[in-house]
């Protein structure tokens, strides 16, 4: 009997794989179509307001780093940034002024970036954009806390998981 009940399970196994992949995939999918659509925001709103010497990641790195002190490094390192040209977006944000970039007190070898007042501008900018499409879509009933939450708590346990992964192969 117990060997009826181990030789199911992989079938079950197989059969919860089965089911759940395809809705899976299609989340993977929506979580990199929606950073997309997030940047094409991003950038109609900077073009509204004429912001034209500045691209959308460039905008949303400003937003990421907002008034905290980081060194390149810990852009990557922490998860902030997950592009592959991290050295020339912060490059040419340098030379546009809307970060500064200064050796560290504590160690002269390192160098840390924080935001202009011309940076912090553009971190305004795009904090008003989320605070007017969250307004807009929790009166439609788009979004609620308890779905934010739940969607926020499934997503971290996915980056967990494949932060293990990473660090463990």
């Amino acid at each position: 009997m117990s060997g009826l009940q181990t030789s199911s399970q992989p079938v079950e196994a197989e059969l919860k794989i089965a089911q759940t992949k395809p809705t899976f995939l299609d989340t993977m999918q929506l979580v990199e179509r929606l950073h997309r659509m997030l940047l094409d925001v991003i950038k109609v709103r900077l073009e509204e307001m004429n912001r034209i010497d500045i691209n959308s990641v460039q905008a949303l790195l400003l937003y990421i780093v907002g008034s905290l002190e980081v060194t390149a490094g810990e852009l990557r390192s922490r998860g902030y940034y997950l592009g592959s040209n991290v050295s020339y977006n912060l490059k040419k944000l340098i030379e546009a002024d809307y970060m500064v970039n200064k050796r560290s007190e504590h160690d002269r070898r390192s160098v840390r970036i924080s935001l202009t007042e011309r940076g912090m501008e553009i971190c305004e900018l795009i904090d008003e954009l989320y605070d007017e499409h969250l307004e807009e879509m929790l009166k439609r009933d788009i979004a609620d806390l308890d779905n934010l939450r739940s969607t926020r708590n499934t997503l971290r346990d996915i980056e967990r998981f494949w932060t293990d992964q990473l660090r463990y192969t």
